[in-house]
């Protein structure tokens, strides 16, 4: 079991890495193919009036950083809401959480395993292991208490076993979220620099080089907000998702702990 899970562990990192290489080469990709099209720009290299794209190009090397971070929020988001839906299982969390109660209640421990197996994701496999745990300590001669703390500490245990799963890579999209404001704003800074030095030169200011300064700080800006804003909604939404799972289980583990006359 644990050689499995850590193997399981480390293709889930790997993946992980190869998602944000993939995700930056991307950026770079866009970048350097679409946004730097030829199409973009006049003869003197000038983005023609009202092309978007060639305006973000002229960002310079912050964009396609910024549009990495962005794609790799969209990737990991992606992954943790097929996760996270295969975790609540097939039917509904709270349909099912009522009729482990009952069954629970009625001491209808197969008929509660065979809806867990129908339910399947993480909330089922909480409930079924302390289901089975009840099942397999009924003909032990142990008292009240040793059988109520041996079910609470196997649901704990599968419980920690979830968990994670639920978790992982949420770290990925924060720091993203975190980091993309940064490299907006470095961006902003290296754009105002050039505009003061286009102001600064001795005689006419180079309007040129001014505009471009400033159009490299606005659209850093922009996108290191976007960037930052859809990781901020994402990870707020994955965060209560999670909670809501895991208030689940721990609503159903107390369930079954309290419903069950462990004394027999």
């Amino acid at each position: 079991m644990s050689n499995q899970n850590s193997s399981s562990g480390g293709f889930k990192s790997l993946f992980a890495s190869l998602a944000i290489v993939v995700a930056f080469a991307i950026g770079v990709l866009v970048y350097v193919v679409v946004l730097g099209a030829a199409s973009n720009f006049d003869a003197e290299g000038h983005p023609l009036p009202g092309n978007y794209l060639g305006m973000m190009y002229k960002g310079g090397f912050i964009v396609p950083i910024l549009m990495g971070i962005f794609i790799t929020i969209v990737i990991f988001s992606i992954e943790r809401a097929l996760t996270i839906s295969r975790a609540k299982g097939k039917g509904n969390i709270e349909g099912f959480v009522r009729n482990i109660k009952n069954l629970v209640s009625g001491n209808q421990f197969d008929a509660a395993i065979a809806e867990c197996n129908k339910q399947q994701g993480s909330l089922a496999n909480v409930v079924r292991a302390g289901i089975e745990k009840i099942q397999s300590i009924k003909g032990e001669s142990m008292d009240k208490e040793s059988r109520v703390a041996a079910i609470q500490k196997e649901i704990e245990e599968a419980t920690a076993l979830e968990l994670p799963m639920l978790s992982k890579n949420l770290v990925i999209i924060s720091t993203c979220a975190t980091i993309a404001t940064l490299w907006g704003l470095i961006g902003t800074v290296l754009g105002m620099i050039r505009s003061f030095a286009a102001l600064s030169n001795a005689g006419a200011p180079d309007t040129t080089a001014l505009a471009t300064g400033i159009s490299e700080a606005l659209i850093n800006t922009a996108l290191g907000i976007t960037a930052s804003v859809i990781g901020i909604i994402m990870y707020n939404y994955f965060s209560t998702k999670i909670d809501a799972i895991t208030y689940s289980m721990d609503e159903a583990g107390f369930t079954i702990v309290q419903s069950v006359n462990v004394s027999k």
